[in-house]
C-alpha cells in the first residue's frame, strides 16, 4: 500500500495485549542514506519519552485501515536504544523542508511530503511544492526516489527537471469506500440493432 506522510501521520498503532489503541503516529524518523523508515515516533496517554516513545518498523506486525497493529506497548524504545535511529536523530535529518535541486543547478521547489510504501517502509517518492511563475501551471512536482541523485542536509539533488511528473490528486492506487453500481452483476450495457435487425 502506498500513502502519503500525512496520512501516516496520526495514524492509531493498536497493541494486541491490550486489544486497542495505545497512541497515534507523530514523526516518522528516515534514514538519508536509502530513504528508508527506520522508526516512528509516538504519542498517547500510556505513552512517554522517558520509558519509550519510538516504535522500529521491525516492531510492526501489521498496517491496515485499522491501524498500525503491534504486540504491546513494550515494543516501544527509547531515542537512544537503536544505534541507527540515534544517529538519525543526533543528525536532526529531516526530508521535509529541503530545497530540491536539478544537477544543473535549476531550483525546483521545497519538499512539502513525500510518498511511502507501506510493505517496505521505503520512501517511494517525494513531493516537491513549486514557487514562482512555475507554482501557476505546476504547483508540485513528484519526483521518484530513482530520480534523486543525492541528498545532504539542506538540498535534494535530482537528475533533470524534465524527468519530474505532476502530482495528481487521485492517485492510481486509490480505492473508493463505496460500492460502484456499474460493477453490479446484474448490470449490462443496452444493446443495439444494426440494419440487418440483429443485435450486438
Amino acid at each position: 500500500m502506498i500513502i502519503e506522510l500525512s496520512r501516516l501521520l496520526q495514524t492509531r498503532v493498536l497493541s494486541l495485549q491490550l486489544g486497542g489503541p495505545i497512541g497515534e503516529v507523530t514523526d516518522a524518523i528516515v534514514d538519508h542514506e536509502n530513504l528508508k523508515i527506520l522508526a516512528l515516533r509516538l504519542r498517547g496517554p500510556m505513552i512517554n519519552a522517558k520509558s519509550g516513545d519510538i516504535l522500529t518498523v521491525d516492531s510492526i506486525r501489521e498496517f491496515g485501515k485499522l491501524g498500525i497493529i503491534i504486540n504491546s506497548a513494550d515494543d516501544l524504545v527509547g531515542e537512544n536504544d537503536v544505534i541507527r535511529v540515534a544517529d538519525i536523530l543526533k543528525l536532526q535529518f529531516s526530508l521535509i523542508g529541503l530545497k530540491a535541486l536539478t544537477k544543473r543547478g535549476t531550483k525546483l521547489g521545497t519538499v512539502t511530503s513525500y510518498h511511502l510504501e507501506t510493505n517496505s517502509m521505503m520512501v517511494k517518492d517525494l513531493i516537491v511544492k513549486r514557487r514562482g511563475f512555475k507554482a501557476i501551471s505546476d504547483p508540485e512536482l513528484f519526483i521518484p526516489r530513482s530520480e534523486i541523485v543525492e541528498i545532504n542536509d539542506y538540498e535534494v539533488i535530482v537528475k533533470d527537471e524534465e524527468a519530474k511528473i505532476k502530482v495528481k490528486a487521485e492517485k492510481e492506487n486509490f480505492i473508493p469506500d463505496f460500492v460502484n453500481p456499474f460493477r453490479e452483476a446484474n448490470f449490462a450495457p443496452a444493446q443495439t440493432q444494426t440494419p440487418g435487425g440483429k443485435d450486438n
